[in-house]
Protein backbone atom coordinates (compact mmCIF):
# COMPACT_ATOMS: atom_id res chain seq x y z
CA UNK A 1 0.00 0.00 0.00
CA UNK A 2 1.19 3.50 -0.81
CA UNK A 3 0.50 6.78 0.98
CA UNK A 4 -1.69 7.88 -1.95
CA UNK A 5 -3.95 4.86 -1.27
CA UNK A 6 -4.93 6.05 2.20
CA UNK A 7 -8.37 7.60 1.87
CA UNK A 8 -7.94 10.19 4.64
CA UNK A 9 -4.92 11.70 2.87
CA UNK A 10 -6.76 12.10 -0.43
CA UNK A 11 -8.80 15.26 -0.80
CA UNK A 12 -8.50 16.45 2.78
CA UNK A 13 -7.71 20.12 3.29
CA UNK A 14 -4.34 20.63 4.94
CA UNK A 15 -4.64 23.02 7.89
CA UNK A 16 -1.48 25.13 8.14
CA UNK A 17 -0.20 27.95 10.30
CA UNK A 18 2.13 30.86 9.56
CA UNK A 19 5.42 31.17 11.48
CA UNK A 20 4.42 34.63 12.73
CA UNK A 21 1.15 33.45 14.30
CA UNK A 22 1.00 33.40 18.07
CA UNK A 23 1.02 30.09 19.89
CA UNK A 24 -2.46 30.95 21.14
CA UNK A 25 -3.74 31.25 17.56
CA UNK A 26 -2.06 27.98 16.61
CA UNK A 27 -3.51 26.09 19.59
CA UNK A 28 -6.96 27.39 18.68
CA UNK A 29 -6.52 26.01 15.13
CA UNK A 30 -5.36 22.64 16.46
CA UNK A 31 -8.31 22.37 18.85
CA UNK A 32 -10.98 23.69 16.46
CA UNK A 33 -9.89 21.28 13.74
CA UNK A 34 -9.34 18.28 16.00
CA UNK A 35 -5.76 17.75 14.84
CA UNK A 36 -2.55 17.07 16.72
CA UNK A 37 -0.10 18.81 14.40
CA UNK A 38 0.02 21.17 11.48
CA UNK A 39 2.62 22.28 8.97
CA UNK A 40 4.13 25.71 9.36
CA UNK A 41 4.24 27.40 5.95
CA UNK A 42 5.23 30.83 4.72
CA UNK A 43 2.99 33.04 2.56
CA UNK A 44 4.11 31.10 -0.57
CA UNK A 45 3.15 27.77 0.98
CA UNK A 46 6.73 26.65 1.52
CA UNK A 47 7.04 24.17 4.37
CA UNK A 48 9.20 25.68 7.13
CA UNK A 49 8.44 23.32 10.00
CA UNK A 50 5.71 21.54 11.90
CA UNK A 51 3.93 22.43 15.14
CA UNK A 52 2.61 19.57 17.24
CA UNK A 53 0.91 19.17 20.58
CA UNK A 54 4.21 17.74 21.79
CA UNK A 55 6.06 20.93 20.79
CA UNK A 56 3.59 23.02 22.78
CA UNK A 57 3.85 20.78 25.86
CA UNK A 58 7.67 20.83 25.77
CA UNK A 59 7.62 24.63 25.56
CA UNK A 60 5.26 24.91 28.55
CA UNK A 61 7.27 22.34 30.50
CA UNK A 62 10.33 24.59 30.18
CA UNK A 63 8.47 27.15 32.29
CA UNK A 64 6.88 29.23 29.55
CA UNK A 65 3.25 30.20 29.98
CA UNK A 66 2.36 33.23 27.86
CA UNK A 67 0.95 31.68 24.72
CA UNK A 68 -0.32 35.07 23.52
CA UNK A 69 3.16 36.52 22.98
CA UNK A 70 5.29 33.63 21.75
CA UNK A 71 5.34 32.97 18.01
CA UNK A 72 4.94 29.62 16.29
CA UNK A 73 8.41 29.93 14.73
CA UNK A 74 9.92 29.91 18.22
CA UNK A 75 8.21 26.64 19.23
CA UNK A 76 7.91 24.61 16.01
CA UNK A 77 10.09 21.70 14.98
CA UNK A 78 12.26 22.92 12.12
CA UNK A 79 13.79 19.63 10.99
CA UNK A 80 10.83 18.01 9.27
CA UNK A 81 10.68 14.51 7.84
CA UNK A 82 8.20 14.29 4.98
CA UNK A 83 6.74 11.66 2.69
CA UNK A 84 5.75 11.37 -0.93
CA UNK A 85 2.39 10.01 -2.12
CA UNK A 86 4.27 7.17 -3.87
CA UNK A 87 6.09 6.07 -0.69
CA UNK A 88 5.32 2.57 0.55
CA UNK A 89 3.37 2.71 3.80
CA UNK A 90 5.49 -0.01 5.45
CA UNK A 91 8.68 2.04 4.93
CA UNK A 92 6.98 5.21 6.15
CA UNK A 93 5.70 3.45 9.29
CA UNK A 94 9.22 2.24 10.01
CA UNK A 95 10.63 5.77 9.67
CA UNK A 96 7.83 7.28 11.76
CA UNK A 97 8.37 4.69 14.49
CA UNK A 98 12.17 5.05 14.51
CA UNK A 99 11.98 8.85 14.68
CA UNK A 100 9.00 9.07 17.04
CA UNK A 101 6.89 10.93 14.47
CA UNK A 102 3.08 10.76 14.62
CA UNK A 103 2.33 13.30 11.87
CA UNK A 104 4.02 13.42 8.48
CA UNK A 105 3.67 16.14 5.84
CA UNK A 106 3.17 14.68 2.37
CA UNK A 107 5.01 16.53 -0.37
CA UNK A 108 5.23 16.45 -4.14
CA UNK A 109 8.50 18.22 -4.74
CA UNK A 110 8.26 21.40 -2.67
CA UNK A 111 4.44 21.45 -2.66
CA UNK A 112 2.58 20.34 0.47
CA UNK A 113 -0.25 18.06 -0.63
CA UNK A 114 -1.37 16.35 2.56
CA UNK A 115 -0.75 15.20 6.10
CA UNK A 116 -0.52 11.61 7.25
CA UNK A 117 -0.99 10.57 10.86
CA UNK A 118 -0.45 7.21 12.48
CA UNK A 119 -4.18 7.25 13.19
CA UNK A 120 -4.89 7.56 9.45
CA UNK A 121 -2.80 4.46 8.77
CA UNK A 122 -4.43 2.45 11.58
CA UNK A 123 -7.94 3.41 10.46
CA UNK A 124 -7.14 2.51 6.85
CA UNK A 125 -5.77 -0.87 7.87
CA UNK A 126 -8.86 -1.55 9.97
CA UNK A 127 -11.13 -0.60 7.05
CA UNK A 128 -9.23 -2.90 4.70
CA UNK A 129 -9.59 -5.81 7.12
CA UNK A 130 -13.23 -5.09 8.08
CA UNK A 131 -15.66 -7.64 6.61
CA UNK A 132 -17.70 -6.54 3.61
CA UNK A 133 -21.47 -6.07 3.76
CA UNK A 134 -23.29 -9.38 4.00
CA UNK A 135 -20.37 -11.17 5.64
CA UNK A 136 -21.12 -12.10 9.23
CA UNK A 137 -18.78 -12.98 12.05
CA UNK A 138 -18.31 -16.58 13.12
CA UNK A 139 -20.19 -15.83 16.35
CA UNK A 140 -23.18 -14.48 14.39
CA UNK A 141 -23.13 -17.51 12.10
CA UNK A 142 -23.08 -19.95 15.02
CA UNK A 143 -25.81 -18.05 16.90
CA UNK A 144 -28.06 -18.05 13.80
CA UNK A 145 -27.57 -21.76 13.21
CA UNK A 146 -28.68 -22.55 16.80
CA UNK A 147 -32.03 -20.79 16.47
Amino acid sequence: MKIKDISRVKGREVITVKPGATLSEAIKKLVNNGIGAMPVCDFKGTLLGILSERDVLKWIHRGNTDITKILVKDVMTCKVVSGDPEDDIENILKIMTEKGIRHLPIMIGTRLVGMLSLRDVIEEQLNVRRPRAGVVSLNDYVAASRS
